[in-house]
């Protein structure tokens, strides 16, 4: 290559790569660049055109600019608005900038003008300019962009370097790559790289070309498609045919017609098919469409069964299907008569709290079978999502509705008998709170208006009588509970346990096995035997158990020793159920020294609970045996703490706490005990110990106390004195303020027991303890 210096205007170019023997036009209109022009105008037209690295710079310096770059002739300038000046161009040679002699008003630089040798072509050489015609003739067929007339203009050229620089200015190249063309000093490297650059733009055009052949075809098939079925709607509308579509249209648009759908509901329906009817069938919203709409219709809106108003006839049911449960027969009972004197009134929302097994779900459905309400039953335990209780919205695929919608679906009719089961079993996690979604359901105020995230409706949800159950309210949030009606079901006594096995379980199981009632009869006994002696628990689901087995056993030893007939008595039952497994503590037959009965309450019941004190010399150190529970130890501490301060009242020596140690124990001292109503109990047997005054062997209490003695209230009153009549006890001690709650005991059981009502802790001891 020849080589020679000289001085020119430069002019930085933002994104623009100019060859040899390239005719282009740009602005432009930056003020130095503008001056570069005007000088080069002056001194014979020449300008070296470099190209910025970063387009964005405003005022580029020497390391913003490629060193290499090429000198230019100026054919024309053309003044625009704003200050604006459009110059042409032709390339002539490259050049590489030696440094900047002066940049101020524009850029003068000294340059190194390249010029290309044309020497002998050997025969690599030869065969690299082939292939890349051959390659750019590839690269104009596929692009389409440039005109095949191109390739004439190709053959005159026989320079290989000019060949390269001719191709490079057609080629749509980053910037990166055209500079590296243009930086190709040697002819050999240059016809190398540009093959390598049009190999790689002829392989992407052809992928380029694939996809589009593919998208074409895909587009042909559509419109040829759509083409074919407006072409058989028009065959049909000759013939009098109506296509499939239209008939589903037709079929959804009398269904909503003849379905006395309320007004916004009918409104939202007829949007949805018009929806459908723009859709198509065929399409994915389609689907979806016509599932919302099918849940529209199949919804009660304005469905609903007539309720039995006859007073008489409920309680009759209720009572045929259930034996106790007073409380809850009442409620339905006082629900109806309003209702039958105001004829108007909003569906109450019972919580049925119990224990299990006290047949809660049970008298769900015979409340349903006495109103002759359709009857729903939803389980709520491990319910952990909101969209359970109000469903997912429409934007998610695979949405549904909430199991409220979905059992009013099932129900048939608005004013069905809704069971919400275990509702303290809900739980939640990050995808909400159901305990939340219910408080609108389980409000009578809101839930006329409830609204499913699936339908976006308001569905009437006034006439509903919600039935809550739960085995405890601790679970149970404030507000949730605020809205719902509690009504306590505690455990059966034993008298109704015995009324029940005969009147609903022991009928049950023998239907079931498909055995006559005179085939296989079980003694009075022989039930008091299996509640006493096989059960322990609130409810009757393992006397059930208890009761099937027996009959299963009587089953095989009639087939094994060919009977007719069996009578089954207590002597049987232990043969069939083996040992007893539960026995009961019985009352002392003698009155003893430290020994008092106390009476607790568990979850299966009531029991007895006897609590002994012995007293002997030492330090004065409190002792507590018997695994008892912070609050049992508290109540000891209290009451030994009132006994020393009254010491004196008992005929107790005052410096006791000093030169006697007490040892309280509560026998069953693997059995965890706890519970606010051992106070009494506790003092009575301190007091026994203390002064050796015998305890009445007879005598039964329950109670909390003061350190001034008073005695406070409890609970499970009902269950503690069936425990306390079980054991054999004729006198219980009670605190005066559960007087109210005598009225739950069955008089059966109340008629043979003294009750004895205590304000202080003096009138227990005037009643426990033997003599003064």
């Amino acid at each position: 290559m020849e080589k020679n210096s000289k001085v020119l205007p430069l002019i930085p170019l933002r994104g623009i790569i100019i060859f040899p023997y390239m005719v282009m036009h740009f602005d432009v209109g930056r003020e130095k660049s503008i001056l570069a022009l005007e000088e080069a105008m002056l001194n014979g037209q020449e300008i070296f055109l470099a190209a910025q690295k970063e387009a964005k710079v405003e005022e580029p310096d020497e390391s913003d600019i490629f060193t290499t770059g090429t000198i230019c002739n100026i054919k024309q300038i053309l003044k625009l608005p704003g200050d604006t000046v459009r110059v042409l161009v032709e390339g002539e040679t490259r050049a590489k900038l030696k440094k900047i002699v002066d940049n101020e008003p524009f850029f003068k630089v000294e340059i190194e003008a390249l010029k290309d040798e044309d020497g002998s072509k050997d025969s690599e050489t030869e065969a690299l300019v082939r292939s890349v015609r051959k390659a750019f003739d590839e690269y104009v067929k596929l692009s389409g962009s440039i005109p095949t007339e191109t390739l004439l203009t190709l053959d005159d050229i026989e320079s290989p370097g000019r060949l390269c620089d001719v191709i490079s200015s057609y080629l749509i190249l980053k910037q990166d790559k055209k500079q590296e063309l243009l930086e190709a000093y040697n002819i050999f490297n240059r016809l190398e790289q540009l093959l390598v650059i049009l190999k790689n733009e002829v392989d992407i055009l052809k992928v380029e070309r694939k996809i589009g052949i593919k998208v074409k075809n895909k587009i042909d098939k559509v419109q040829k498609e759509y083409y074919l079925r407006e072409q058989l709607k028009a065959i049909q509308e000759e013939l009098g045919e109506e296509d499939e579509d239209k008939k589903e249209i037709n079929r959804y648009k009398n269904k909503i017609n003849k379905a006395k759908l309320p007004k916004p509901v009918k409104e939202k329906a007829l949007y949805e098919l018009d929806r459908l009817r723009n859709s198509g069938s065929y399409s994915a919203e389609g689907g979806v469409i016509r599932t919302y709409l099918d849940w529209i219709l199949e919804l009660p809106w304005n469905v609903q069964t007539e309720d039995n108003i006859d007073v008489r006839v409920a309680r009759e049911v209720l009572e045929k299907e259930h034996y106790g449960l007073e409380d809850v027969k009442n409620r339905i009972i006082e629900y109806l008569a309003v209702k039958k004197m105001s004829n108007s009134l909003k569906g109450p929302i019972l919580c049925l709290v119990g224990p299990p097994g006290v047949g809660k779900t049970s008298i769900a459905k015979s409340i349903a079978h006495a109103l002759n309400r359709n009857f729903v039953r939803m389980s709520l335990g491990g319910v952990r999502d909101e969209a359970e209780i109000r469903g997912h919205r429409k934007t998610y695929v695979g949405a549904i509705p909430g199991r409220i919608i979905y059992g009013m679906k099932q129900a048939k009719s608005k004013n069905p008998l809704f069971l919400l089961d275990e509702i303290d079993k809900m739980s939640n996690d990050f995808r909400g709170d159901p305990k939340d979604a219910l408080l609108e359901v389980l409000d009578s105020e809101q839930n006329n208006t409830f609204r499913d995230h699936y339908l976006e409706l308001d569905f009437d949800l006034s006439n509903v009588l919600f039935i809550t159950t739960a085995n405890t309210l601790h679970t149970i949030p404030r507000p949730l509970m605020d809205r719902m009606e509690i009504i306590e079901v505690s455990g059966y006594t034993g008298e109704e346990k015995f009324n029940i096995a005969k009147k609903h379980l022991i009928p049950k199981k023998l239907e079931e096995h498909n055995i006559e009632s005179n085939v296989i009869t079980i003694s009075d006994s022989a039930i008091y035997c299996i509640i006493d002696n096989y059960t322990r628990e609130s409810g009757v689901r393992s006397l059930e158990r208890e009761i099937s087995a027996v009959i299963r056993k009587a089953i095989a030893e009639m087939v094994e020793k060919d009977k007719k007939k069996i009578r089954i008595t207590v002597n049987q039952i232990k043969k069939y159920l083996g040992p007893t497994i539960f026995t009961y503590d019985k009352a002392n037959e003698i009155d003893q020294i430290g020994v008092v009965t106390g009476m607790a309450w568990t979850g299966y019941g009531g029991d007895t609970l006897p609590v002994e004190v012995s007293v002997m010399q030492g330090t004065g150190k409190l002792e507590l045996t018997g695994k008892l529970g912070d609050v049992m130890k508290e109540s000891a501490r209290t009451g030994y703490s009132y006994i020393r301060a009254n010491a004196e009242k008992y005929g107790i020596k005052p410096n006791f706490y000093k030169e006697k140690d007490v040892h309280i124990h509560v026998p069953e001292g693997a059995v965890p005990k706890d519970g606010p109503s051992a106070g009494v109990t506790m003092i009575t047997a301190m007091v026994s110990a203390l002064n050796l005054t015998k305890v009445k062997h007879n005598v039964a209490m329950t109670g909390e106390v003061t350190l001034t003695g008073r005695v406070l209230p409890i609970g499970g009153l009902k269950e503690k004195t069936l425990a306390a009549y079980r054991a054999g006890i004729n006198t219980v001690i009670i605190p005066k303020d559960n007087e109210k709650d005598l009225l739950k005991i069955p008089k059966s059981i109340k008629n043979k027991l003294n009750f004895i009502l205590a304000e202080n802790i003096d009138e227990v001891l005037k009643n426990a303890l033997v003599g003064k």
